[in-house]
Protein backbone atom coordinates (compact mmCIF):
# COMPACT_ATOMS: atom_id res chain seq x y z
CA UNK A 1 0.00 0.00 0.00
CA UNK A 2 1.11 3.47 -0.46
CA UNK A 3 2.60 5.80 2.20
CA UNK A 4 -0.45 7.58 3.90
CA UNK A 5 0.15 11.07 4.81
CA UNK A 6 -3.14 11.35 7.30
CA UNK A 7 -2.49 8.04 9.23
CA UNK A 8 -2.20 9.01 13.47
CA UNK A 9 0.19 6.28 13.52
CA UNK A 10 4.00 6.99 14.60
CA UNK A 11 6.54 6.83 12.18
CA UNK A 12 10.29 5.80 13.25
CA UNK A 13 11.55 8.80 10.57
CA UNK A 14 9.40 11.30 12.21
CA UNK A 15 10.25 10.46 16.06
CA UNK A 16 12.73 13.07 16.65
CA UNK A 17 10.68 16.27 15.17
CA UNK A 18 7.25 14.92 16.35
CA UNK A 19 9.19 15.28 20.33
CA UNK A 20 10.65 18.62 19.46
CA UNK A 21 7.08 20.21 18.65
CA UNK A 22 5.49 18.66 21.76
CA UNK A 23 4.50 20.90 24.75
CA UNK A 24 6.44 19.88 27.59
CA UNK A 25 4.15 21.87 30.51
CA UNK A 26 0.62 21.64 30.85
CA UNK A 27 0.20 25.15 29.82
CA UNK A 28 1.24 24.76 26.63
CA UNK A 29 -0.83 22.01 26.08
CA UNK A 30 -3.35 22.85 23.82
CA UNK A 31 -7.01 21.01 23.54
CA UNK A 32 -8.35 18.29 25.51
CA UNK A 33 -9.52 21.20 28.22
CA UNK A 34 -11.43 18.80 30.64
CA UNK A 35 -8.89 16.54 30.65
CA UNK A 36 -5.89 18.93 30.96
CA UNK A 37 -7.62 20.78 34.10
CA UNK A 38 -8.67 17.70 36.03
CA UNK A 39 -4.75 16.73 35.42
CA UNK A 40 -3.71 19.94 36.62
CA UNK A 41 -5.41 19.54 39.88
CA UNK A 42 -4.88 15.98 40.41
CA UNK A 43 -1.26 17.44 40.28
CA UNK A 44 -1.17 20.58 42.18
CA UNK A 45 -3.26 18.38 44.77
CA UNK A 46 -0.43 15.61 44.75
CA UNK A 47 2.16 17.65 45.50
CA UNK A 48 0.66 19.23 48.27
CA UNK A 49 0.34 15.94 49.62
CA UNK A 50 4.01 15.02 48.78
CA UNK A 51 2.02 11.93 47.02
CA UNK A 52 2.42 10.14 43.93
CA UNK A 53 -0.41 10.91 41.31
CA UNK A 54 -3.05 7.60 41.22
CA UNK A 55 -2.36 4.94 38.11
CA UNK A 56 -4.13 7.30 35.16
CA UNK A 57 -5.71 5.26 31.84
CA UNK A 58 -5.38 7.72 28.69
CA UNK A 59 -7.68 5.93 25.56
CA UNK A 60 -8.62 7.24 22.34
CA UNK A 61 -7.69 7.54 18.63
CA UNK A 62 -4.09 7.42 17.99
CA UNK A 63 -2.27 10.46 17.40
CA UNK A 64 -4.26 12.66 20.03
CA UNK A 65 -1.11 13.06 22.50
CA UNK A 66 -1.37 10.10 25.12
CA UNK A 67 2.17 10.19 25.36
CA UNK A 68 2.86 14.03 25.32
CA UNK A 69 0.52 13.95 28.25
CA UNK A 70 2.57 11.06 30.26
CA UNK A 71 5.67 13.20 29.42
CA UNK A 72 3.88 16.76 30.81
CA UNK A 73 2.58 15.04 34.02
CA UNK A 74 6.23 13.65 35.07
CA UNK A 75 7.21 17.15 34.39
CA UNK A 76 4.77 19.03 36.57
CA UNK A 77 5.31 16.35 39.24
CA UNK A 78 9.19 16.57 38.58
CA UNK A 79 9.91 13.24 38.38
CA UNK A 80 11.76 10.46 35.88
CA UNK A 81 9.49 8.81 33.31
CA UNK A 82 10.29 5.33 32.03
CA UNK A 83 8.23 4.27 28.88
CA UNK A 84 7.38 1.66 27.31
CA UNK A 85 4.89 -0.44 25.20
CA UNK A 86 2.55 -3.29 26.08
CA UNK A 87 4.30 -5.63 23.14
CA UNK A 88 8.15 -4.76 24.62
CA UNK A 89 7.21 -6.14 27.63
CA UNK A 90 7.19 -10.29 27.00
CA UNK A 91 7.99 -11.73 30.01
CA UNK A 92 7.12 -11.13 33.89
CA UNK A 93 10.50 -10.89 35.13
CA UNK A 94 10.79 -7.91 32.04
CA UNK A 95 8.32 -6.13 34.59
CA UNK A 96 9.68 -6.99 37.14
CA UNK A 97 12.95 -5.80 36.23
CA UNK A 98 11.48 -2.33 35.22
CA UNK A 99 9.69 -2.03 38.34
CA UNK A 100 12.68 -2.52 40.65
CA UNK A 101 14.63 0.00 38.62
CA UNK A 102 11.90 2.69 39.50
CA UNK A 103 12.33 6.06 41.69
CA UNK A 104 10.31 7.20 44.34
CA UNK A 105 7.40 8.84 42.91
CA UNK A 106 8.71 8.31 39.01
CA UNK A 107 5.95 7.61 36.27
CA UNK A 108 5.96 4.55 34.31
CA UNK A 109 4.69 4.70 31.09
CA UNK A 110 3.31 1.79 29.17
CA UNK A 111 1.32 2.91 25.67
CA UNK A 112 -0.71 -0.25 23.90
CA UNK A 113 -0.73 -1.15 27.53
CA UNK A 114 -3.97 -3.69 26.24
CA UNK A 115 -1.54 -5.86 24.38
CA UNK A 116 0.67 -7.09 27.95
CA UNK A 117 0.04 -10.34 28.66
CA UNK A 118 -1.94 -11.77 31.41
CA UNK A 119 1.69 -12.92 33.35
CA UNK A 120 2.62 -9.61 32.78
CA UNK A 121 -0.46 -7.96 34.14
CA UNK A 122 -0.66 -10.42 37.45
CA UNK A 123 2.80 -8.66 38.34
CA UNK A 124 1.64 -5.34 37.72
CA UNK A 125 -1.78 -6.04 40.52
CA UNK A 126 0.15 -6.22 43.78
CA UNK A 127 2.54 -3.38 42.22
CA UNK A 128 0.24 -0.97 41.56
CA UNK A 129 -2.08 -1.74 44.78
CA UNK A 130 0.36 -2.00 46.89
CA UNK A 131 3.66 -1.43 46.20
CA UNK A 132 4.89 -4.43 46.16
CA UNK A 133 6.25 -7.28 44.09
CA UNK A 134 5.35 -11.51 44.70
CA UNK A 135 8.12 -13.77 43.88
CA UNK A 136 8.25 -17.00 43.78
CA UNK A 137 11.55 -19.36 45.07
CA UNK A 138 12.53 -22.11 44.35
CA UNK A 139 10.14 -25.36 42.91
CA UNK A 140 7.93 -28.02 43.45
CA UNK A 141 7.41 -28.28 47.74
CA UNK A 142 10.01 -26.15 48.28
CA UNK A 143 8.93 -23.45 46.70
CA UNK A 144 7.96 -20.54 49.06
CA UNK A 145 6.77 -16.74 47.93
CA UNK A 146 8.92 -13.74 48.59
CA UNK A 147 6.94 -10.14 48.80
CA UNK A 148 9.48 -7.46 47.69
CA UNK A 149 8.57 -3.62 48.51
CA UNK A 150 9.25 -1.31 45.72
CA UNK A 151 9.32 2.38 45.85
CA UNK A 152 5.76 4.39 45.41
CA UNK A 153 5.03 5.12 41.30
CA UNK A 154 2.54 6.18 39.11
CA UNK A 155 1.46 4.25 36.40
CA UNK A 156 -0.01 5.74 32.83
CA UNK A 157 -1.33 3.13 30.54
CA UNK A 158 -2.09 4.41 27.16
CA UNK A 159 -4.54 2.29 25.09
CA UNK A 160 -6.61 2.94 21.45
CA UNK A 161 -8.66 -0.61 22.98
CA UNK A 162 -10.12 0.57 26.12
CA UNK A 163 -12.74 -2.36 25.76
CA UNK A 164 -9.53 -4.94 25.83
CA UNK A 165 -8.21 -3.87 28.84
CA UNK A 166 -9.07 -6.61 31.36
CA UNK A 167 -11.70 -5.86 33.68
CA UNK A 168 -8.90 -6.56 36.67
CA UNK A 169 -6.46 -3.79 34.90
CA UNK A 170 -8.83 -0.76 34.39
CA UNK A 171 -10.38 -1.17 38.32
CA UNK A 172 -6.57 -0.34 39.51
CA UNK A 173 -6.46 2.78 37.78
CA UNK A 174 -7.73 6.04 39.93
CA UNK A 175 -8.15 8.14 36.56
CA UNK A 176 -9.36 7.34 33.40
CA UNK A 177 -9.63 10.18 30.91
CA UNK A 178 -10.53 9.64 26.97
CA UNK A 179 -9.31 12.38 24.40
CA UNK A 180 -11.28 12.87 21.52
CA UNK A 181 -10.70 14.41 18.37
CA UNK A 182 -9.32 18.42 18.41
CA UNK A 183 -11.89 20.73 17.23
CA UNK A 184 -10.38 23.01 14.03
CA UNK A 185 -9.70 25.47 16.32
CA UNK A 186 -7.34 24.49 18.34
CA UNK A 187 -5.52 22.60 15.39
CA UNK A 188 -5.22 25.78 14.11
CA UNK A 189 -3.51 26.59 17.42
CA UNK A 190 -1.21 23.83 17.29
CA UNK A 191 -0.24 24.56 13.28
CA UNK A 192 0.71 27.82 14.38
CA UNK A 193 2.82 26.94 17.28
CA UNK A 194 4.37 23.71 15.16
CA UNK A 195 4.94 26.46 12.47
CA UNK A 196 6.56 28.89 14.61
CA UNK A 197 9.01 26.37 15.92
CA UNK A 198 9.99 24.78 12.77
CA UNK A 199 10.68 28.43 11.67
CA UNK A 200 8.27 28.35 8.77
CA UNK A 201 6.70 31.61 7.56
CA UNK A 202 2.30 30.42 7.35
CA UNK A 203 -0.04 32.84 6.45
CA UNK A 204 -3.13 32.75 8.60
CA UNK A 205 -5.13 31.31 6.29
CA UNK A 206 -2.74 28.60 5.07
CA UNK A 207 -2.92 27.54 8.66
CA UNK A 208 -6.42 27.14 8.64
CA UNK A 209 -6.80 24.83 5.95
CA UNK A 210 -3.91 22.68 6.99
CA UNK A 211 -6.36 22.36 10.08
CA UNK A 212 -9.22 21.52 8.15
CA UNK A 213 -7.71 18.79 6.66
CA UNK A 214 -5.90 17.44 9.76
CA UNK A 215 -8.74 14.87 10.88
CA UNK A 216 -8.91 16.68 14.55
CA UNK A 217 -5.30 15.10 15.25
CA UNK A 218 -2.22 16.51 16.29
CA UNK A 219 0.28 14.28 14.45
CA UNK A 220 -1.67 14.40 10.90
CA UNK A 221 -1.30 18.19 11.38
CA UNK A 222 2.28 18.23 12.45
CA UNK A 223 2.90 15.61 9.65
CA UNK A 224 1.16 17.36 6.14
CA UNK A 225 2.88 20.91 7.81
CA UNK A 226 6.38 19.59 7.65
CA UNK A 227 4.64 17.91 3.85
CA UNK A 228 3.47 21.57 2.63
CA UNK A 229 6.55 23.56 4.20
CA UNK A 230 8.59 20.95 1.55
CA UNK A 231 6.63 22.01 -1.27
CA UNK A 232 7.09 25.72 -0.53
CA UNK A 233 10.43 25.85 -0.09
CA UNK A 234 10.87 23.40 -3.74
CA UNK A 235 8.27 25.29 -5.57
CA UNK A 236 7.79 29.15 -3.99
CA UNK A 237 10.11 30.80 -2.01
CA UNK A 238 9.31 29.05 0.93
CA UNK A 239 6.76 31.12 2.79
CA UNK A 240 3.52 29.25 2.65
CA UNK A 241 0.87 30.57 0.92
CA UNK A 242 -3.15 29.55 1.09
CA UNK A 243 -2.60 28.94 -3.18
CA UNK A 244 0.39 26.99 -2.04
CA UNK A 245 -1.27 24.89 0.27
CA UNK A 246 -3.78 23.80 -1.33
CA UNK A 247 -1.56 22.69 -4.41
CA UNK A 248 0.68 20.67 -1.89
CA UNK A 249 -2.81 19.03 -0.12
CA UNK A 250 -4.40 18.61 -3.73
CA UNK A 251 -1.02 16.19 -4.24
CA UNK A 252 -1.10 14.50 -1.31
CA UNK A 253 -4.74 13.59 -2.31
CA UNK A 254 -5.96 15.12 1.20
CA UNK A 255 -9.53 16.54 0.28
CA UNK A 256 -11.69 19.65 2.58
CA UNK A 257 -12.36 17.06 5.01
CA UNK A 258 -9.03 15.09 5.43
CA UNK A 259 -10.24 12.34 3.76
CA UNK A 260 -7.45 10.50 1.49
CA UNK A 261 -7.86 7.78 -1.09
CA UNK A 262 -8.41 4.76 1.39
CA UNK A 263 -11.05 6.33 3.24
CA UNK A 264 -12.82 6.73 -0.31
CA UNK A 265 -11.99 3.29 -0.86
CA UNK A 266 -13.91 1.95 2.41
CA UNK A 267 -16.80 3.73 1.42
CA UNK A 268 -16.84 2.91 -1.87
CA UNK A 269 -16.08 -0.76 -1.04
CA UNK A 270 -19.47 -0.69 1.58
CA UNK A 271 -21.63 1.36 -0.84
CA UNK A 272 -21.10 -0.25 -4.22
CA UNK A 273 -20.03 -3.53 -3.40
CA UNK A 274 -22.18 -4.58 -0.41
CA UNK A 275 -25.10 -2.59 -0.81
CA UNK A 276 -24.21 0.03 2.00
CA UNK A 277 -24.00 -3.05 4.07
CA UNK A 278 -24.41 -4.29 6.91
CA UNK A 279 -20.85 -5.90 6.39
CA UNK A 280 -18.47 -7.23 8.49
CA UNK A 281 -14.96 -5.87 9.16
CA UNK A 282 -12.88 -8.80 7.94
CA UNK A 283 -15.16 -8.51 4.98
CA UNK A 284 -14.31 -5.32 4.40
CA UNK A 285 -10.58 -5.21 5.54
CA UNK A 286 -10.30 -7.78 2.75
CA UNK A 287 -11.84 -5.93 -0.21
CA UNK A 288 -9.64 -2.57 0.00
CA UNK A 289 -6.43 -5.00 1.33
CA UNK A 290 -6.23 -3.63 4.65
CA UNK A 291 -6.09 -5.49 8.29
CA UNK A 292 -8.95 -5.28 9.99
CA UNK A 293 -6.99 -4.02 13.10
CA UNK A 294 -5.69 -1.02 10.93
CA UNK A 295 -9.26 -0.16 9.83
CA UNK A 296 -10.60 -0.22 13.09
CA UNK A 297 -8.23 1.83 14.76
CA UNK A 298 -7.47 4.49 12.01
CA UNK A 299 -9.64 4.71 9.29
CA UNK A 300 -12.94 3.79 11.14
CA UNK A 301 -12.94 6.36 14.00
CA UNK A 302 -13.00 9.79 11.76
CA UNK A 303 -15.28 8.06 9.57
CA UNK A 304 -17.72 7.61 12.36
CA UNK A 305 -16.99 11.51 14.22
CA UNK A 306 -17.46 12.22 10.52
CA UNK A 307 -21.28 10.52 10.36
CA UNK A 308 -20.21 8.69 7.04
CA UNK A 309 -19.76 5.42 9.15
CA UNK A 310 -22.00 3.20 11.39
CA UNK A 311 -21.84 0.20 13.70
CA UNK A 312 -24.41 -1.82 14.17
CA UNK A 313 -25.20 -5.32 15.80
CA UNK A 314 -24.69 -7.10 11.98
CA UNK A 315 -21.75 -5.14 10.64
CA UNK A 316 -20.62 -1.53 9.34
CA UNK A 317 -23.21 0.18 7.35
CA UNK A 318 -22.69 3.59 5.39
CA UNK A 319 -24.93 6.22 6.25
CA UNK A 320 -26.66 8.88 3.88
CA UNK A 321 -23.73 11.65 4.39
CA UNK A 322 -21.49 9.08 2.90
CA UNK A 323 -23.61 8.46 -0.05
CA UNK A 324 -24.10 11.96 0.01
CA UNK A 325 -20.24 12.68 0.15
CA UNK A 326 -19.34 10.72 -2.95
CA UNK A 327 -21.82 11.50 -5.06
CA UNK A 328 -23.87 8.58 -5.18
CA UNK A 329 -27.65 8.65 -5.08
CA UNK A 330 -29.51 7.37 -1.83
CA UNK A 331 -31.76 4.15 -2.31
CA UNK A 332 -34.53 4.73 -1.13
CA UNK A 333 -35.13 1.52 0.71
CA UNK A 334 -32.13 2.00 3.23
CA UNK A 335 -32.76 3.29 6.20
CA UNK A 336 -30.39 5.89 7.32
CA UNK A 337 -28.73 6.11 10.87
CA UNK A 338 -26.48 8.94 10.70
CA UNK A 339 -27.19 12.22 12.88
CA UNK A 340 -26.68 15.81 12.10
CA UNK A 341 -22.70 15.60 11.46
CA UNK A 342 -19.29 17.53 10.96
CA UNK A 343 -20.07 17.24 7.01
CA UNK A 344 -23.41 18.64 7.03
CA UNK A 345 -21.84 21.91 8.94
CA UNK A 346 -18.83 21.87 6.68
CA UNK A 347 -21.45 21.42 3.52
CA UNK A 348 -23.45 24.47 4.81
CA UNK A 349 -20.27 26.55 5.23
Amino acid sequence: MPERIISAKPRQDEAAVETSLRPRHIKEYIGQEKVKENLRIAIVAAQKRKEPLDHILLYGPPGLGKTTLANIIAAEMGVNIRITSGPAIERPGDMAAILTNLKQHDVLFIDEVHRLSRGVEEILYPAMEDFALDIVIGKGPTARSVRLKIPHFTLIGATTRYAMLSAPMRDRFGSVFRLDFYTEDAIRQIVARSAEILRVSAEPAAVIEIAKRSRGTPRVANRILKRVRDYAEVVGDGKITLKLAKAALEGMEVDGLGLDQMDRRVLKAIIEMFGGGPVGLETVATAVSEEADTIMDVYEPYLIQLGFLGRTPRGRVATKNAYDYLKIPFPKSVKDIAQPTLFDQASSS
